[in-house]
């Protein structure tokens, strides 16, 4: 069943918004696509963009890859850096660190999970002694951890002599250099960009189909798809269908951002890092010519001024601009497809930037689309499996954020308590219980964040298991620290033969 008559074959797409969203989508319709899909994107240059996400996550890598760009080219010029994973700091409580990093922890077991051994040998440790396992953290079997600690990187797919995966990475890079790198990409691949303002949305009287955009100029752009990838405004997606917003901030009460570049630092670090606040958090992150920073907080407990002098304080280097500030509403629209109408980008909805999830949501919003692209008109069927994989994709992502905030053992402050004793969604409350006593965590096949993830955020913020896997029994503890001081030898050793994260960006 068609759920509109007067639409047959899809063949103009327009995409309305540049950035990040509407750049990474037009490259990747026109890399795919583009033979059979004539493909416009309309942006204003009086508008500017949030360009606020310049950390990214793994995934980006191939997505990078797959639209046809080469890594160095896109590092040059972007100010690119690596990213090996995210450090927390004072989230458990104040003078607390831990990091959420990248690739894979230890070794993979059949049935069990590495993580099972490490508990074991840390139970066996306490009971031995007073002083728990001899400081022998989680993360010293950590690859990405240890290299991210020690500013090396360099591209490998395993340890030499091993099936051991090698470092996973990602980037930190500056989104408004990214998106005109992605433009020239796009528009060389054949995407026809018009720059004009939107006066005027037009739709079909009978379905309420978007049918033309009218422009400042006069000039009308006809399409069959719209993309919205106006951000915030959320031009077509809400402003014209109302399609309706679920809100999150009863469980993630920040409101606002802040945020402010400054000069960079003389060692360039491979890791984004987050410090909690007494209202809020921080985050760093290095480009090769300038440090991003920002401050994500509560209104409700921090004004603006206060954010802006907490932020100035708590700078590697002379800011280079004035901070700006970014008001927003944590959750997502009800349909990111709505009639012909898809949301990319923050468009769709937002999450703040904790866990570096906004310009992969722009990049599976895309990738889905070219799954299910409609191709003799829009059936409703596609549009209800497109949603329902888009909502089961979000609430997975605001799961995983809650938990950083609902595991704090700060006292610090009203905000901290409050995300203390706040009641969280079942599904994220049951795998928190499960984890404490058991050990044990699963996710979907489709989940963005894994189980390894999971294990770091909630041992990192005090979350330790009771129990562990009954396969790990089957060692002595002779074997257990065998097994154990072997993995870290073998990391260790890695790491040193690594170059500096400096060299690598030099080579480029």
């Amino acid at each position: 069943m068609s759920q509109n008559k007067n639409q047959d074959k899809i063949q103009n797409v327009v995409i309305v918004g540049g950035g990040t969203a509407g750049w990474m989508s037009a490259s990747l319709f026109a890399k795919i696509l583009g033979k059979s899909l004539n493909i416009t994107l309309v942006e204003s240059d009086k508008i500017g963009i949030v360009g606020v996400g310049e950390a990214t996550i793994p995934p980006i890598v191939n997505f990078n890859s797959a639209i046809g760009i080469d890594e160095k080219a896109f590092v040059k010029a972007t100010q690119g850096t690596i990213k090996l994973g995210i450090e927390f700091n004072n989230w458990y409580q104040e003078g607390d660190s831990y990091m959420h990093a990248f690739g894979n922890i230890g070794k993979k077991f059949p049935f069990c999970e590495f993580h099972h051994f490490w508990l074991r040998q840390q139970q066996l440790a306490t009971s031995e002694s007073s002083s728990p396992a001899d400081g022998k953290s989680f993360w010293d079997y950590s690859l990405n951890y240890q290299a991210a600690k020690q500013n090396k990187f360099a591209a490998f797919n395993n340890i030499p002599n091993t099936n051991l995966p090698g470092l996973a990475h990602a980037y930190h890079f500056d989104a408004g250099l990214y998106a005109k790198f992605l433009a020239k990409h796009a528009q060389g691949m054949g995407v026809k960009r018009i720059e004009g303002t939107i006066t005027q949305v037009q739709q079909n009287h009978d379905s309420g189909f978007i049918e033309s955009l009218l422009l400042e100029d006069g000039s009308c752009i006809t399409g069959d798809l719209f993309i919205d990838c106006t951000g915030l405004a959320a031009l077509l997606i809400e402003k014209t269908l109302s399609t309706g917003y679920d809100d999150y901030s009863h469980w993630l009460p920040c409101d606002r951002a802040m945020a402010v570049p400054c000069e960079k630092t003389d060692n360039i670090e491979p890791y984004t890092r987050s410090t909690a606040h007494k209202a809020g958090w921080q985050w760093r992150i290095p480009l090769q010519h300038r440090t991003g920073n920002g401050l994500v907080y509560a209104s409700k407990h921090m004004t603006d001024e206060e954010a802006k002098e907490l932020l100035l304080k708590n700078l590697d280097g002379k800011p280079l601009a004035e901070p700006r500030v970014i008001p927003f509403q944590t959750g997502r629209r009800r349909k990111q497809w709505h009639k012909n109408v898809i949301a990319i980008g923050l468009s769709s909805g937002f999450f703040e930037p904790l866990e570096s999830t906004n310009i992969h949501l722009i990049q599976t919003a895309a990738i889905r689309l070219l799954k299910f692209f409609p191709h003799n008109g829009i059936n409703i069927e596609e549009v209800d499996e497109f949603n329902r994989q888009s909502k089961q994709e979000a609430e997975g992502i605001r799961d995983f954020i809650i938990l950083h905030y609902k595991l704090n053992n700060r006292g610090d402050s009203e905000f901290w308590r409050t995300c203390q004793r706040m009641d969280v969604p079942e599904s994220l409350l049951n795998k928190i219980e499960l984890f404490k006593k058991t050990g044990k965590v699963f996710c979907k096949p489709d989940d963005l964040f894994t189980e390894i993830a999971w294990q770091q955020v909630m041992i990192g913020q005090g979350n330790i298991p009771e129990d562990h896997h009954p396969l790990v029994d089957a060692l002595s503890k002779e074997q257990l620290d065998d097994l154990m001081a072997n993995l870290k030898t073998l990391i260790n050793r890695t790491v040193e033969n690594l170059p500096s994260h400096d060299e690598f960006l030099q080579s480029l």
